[in-house]
């Protein structure tokens, strides 16, 4: 049985699953019944100077059957008193003293954070979380994303916290931003012990269409929120893995992003990180979804052979470069499994008008297509609209003996140079004339 027991920057949990900084930890209530639960962890929801919220605060982009696909809040940090959080999270830690306790803290000048670090430090915090990433409202008072979006302030703030911390300092990134790694180098250079990403994206996820205001209204008018959930997961990977890859970047990461399931932790995991949050996923399913992903990371990790979290760490990173390294001579072609055709021709559509017209249709009245191997380029999107798991495939082609790269190819002058260079990988495929098109006119 694998080890889940985590040591992320001198903060120790029974495993890698902690809740984010959110609704879901606003008070010793929630953080208490979630340890009872499973989770390893929580970070408080961010302390500061109690705010007003308004109401309401969440919109959602649900997806055909999926509800919640995408999560927007306007919500902002507590607006509790800090003394009842810090008698809570004193609280919780001695009910739970193995499990982590992360304080999300955000104030402004240099006296207020030496003050709420030590605050929360004598409430037995285990560790603190600086939030610089909300991008709505408190941004607007110069926190927040105002702070993450600035590298030369996050420095200045980090080291102003590391002034007077003596528990782990994790720096919290915004992805709004063109560069991840700008703002995670100004953590390290700052002093910070760790850095944790994604927060939440800049968005307005839908419009309401009597009122025109974005969604959530709030009487008549509406602003852009934070976005959140499993649509940004794939941000948060590639997020993650920038900062994983960044020479000098040597913190540990906390991956957050659009996690729900134990094999969305691995994969941050995989790509760098030794820790994972979980917000969405609560909100939507409630504390009781750890259970699953603590036991499916466990036989994951049995499978592969990895008997701890830090065996895991950035396995997937050697994979993964830039797209001139990628082989130009790996050749894969699409193959149906007549056998679980279910007749929709979905495939045949998008690969005729959206892709490379690869897909024919039956002559002998059945209704599944088949693949034209001289037109097929490979890429992918016939199996990706299939509505049947496993119909089709991609098969391998090439015999794997040769390797030429985008980057060789540069190096040895042989390039594509001219706008009808025969070189071109166009020049080469197959593609119906003008006039097919009309045969399609009714």
């Amino acid at each position: 049985m694998a080890d889940l027991s985590i040591n992320f920057a001198g903060i120790k949990s029974p495993n890698p699953f902690w809740l984010a900084s959110a609704p879901p930890t606003n008070s010793g209530y929630q953080v208490m019944k979630a340890f009872d639960a499973g989770w390893g962890g929580a970070v408080w929801k961010t302390l500061g100077v109690p705010i007003m919220n308004v109401s309401s605060r969440y919109g959602a982009v649900n997806y055909r059957d999926t509800r919640i696909a995408g999560l927007n809040n306007i919500e902002l940090i507590t607006d509790r008193p800090l003394k009842d959080n810090l008698k809570e999270i004193e609280e919780v830690k001695k009910y739970f003293p193995h499990h982590a306790v992360i304080a999300s803290l955000m104030v402004e000048s240099r006296a207020e954070w030496h003050q709420i670090v030590q605050d929360v430090q004598n409430a037995g915090a285990d560790g603190i979380e600086l939030n610089f990433g909300c991008p709505h409202g408190m941004c607007e008072r110069g926190m927040g994303s105002a702070v993450g979006q600035e590298p030369e302030i996050l420095k200045l703030i980090v080291g102003w916290v590391m002034e007077v911390a003596k528990i782990p300092v994790i720096v919290k990134l915004t992805p709004n931003i063109g560069d991840i790694t700008e703002p995670a180098m100004a953590a390290v250079e700052g002093g910070g012990n760790a850095i944790s990403l994604i927060n939440t994206i800049k968005s307005i996820v839908s419009l309401d269409l009597d009122s025109f205001a974005p969604n959530p209204v709030v009487d008549g008018r509406g602003t852009n929120g934070g976005y959140c959930g499993p649509a940004v997961k794939p941000i948060a990977l590639h997020m993650t893995r920038e900062c994983a890859q960044t020479p000098g970047m040597n913190l540990p990461i906390s991956g957050i992003g659009g996690i729900e399931s134990w094999r969305d932790a691995a994969e941050f995991i995989l790509l760098g990180a030794s820790s994972v949050q979980v917000c969405t996923a609560v909100m939507h399913y409630g504390f009781g979804i750890v259970r699953e992903m603590i036991s499916g990371l466990d036989r994951y990790m049995d499978e592969k052979g990895f008997a701890t979290i830090n065996d895991m760490v950035g396995k997937a990173l050697p994979n993964v470069g830039e797209w001139k390294t990628l082989n130009l001579k790996h050749k894969v072609v699409a193959n149906i499994n007549a056998d679980k055709c279910v007749g929709c021709q979905l495939c045949y559509i998008a690969c005729d008008d959206g892709a490379h017209q690869a897909i024919g249709l039956p002559t002998d009245g059945s209704r599944v297509p088949h693949i034209i191997d001289e037109n097929c380029v490979g890429c992918n999107l016939c199996s990706l609209v299939c509505p049947v798991e496993d119909c089709i495939t991609m098969e391998k082609r090439d015999d794997g003996t040769q390797h030429v790269t985008w980057e060789q190819l540069t190096h040895e002058d042989k390039i594509p140079t001219t706008f009808d260079d025969p070189r071109a990988g166009g020049a080469h495929h197959y593609v119906p004339s003008v006039q097919d098109a009309l045969k399609f006119r009714k």
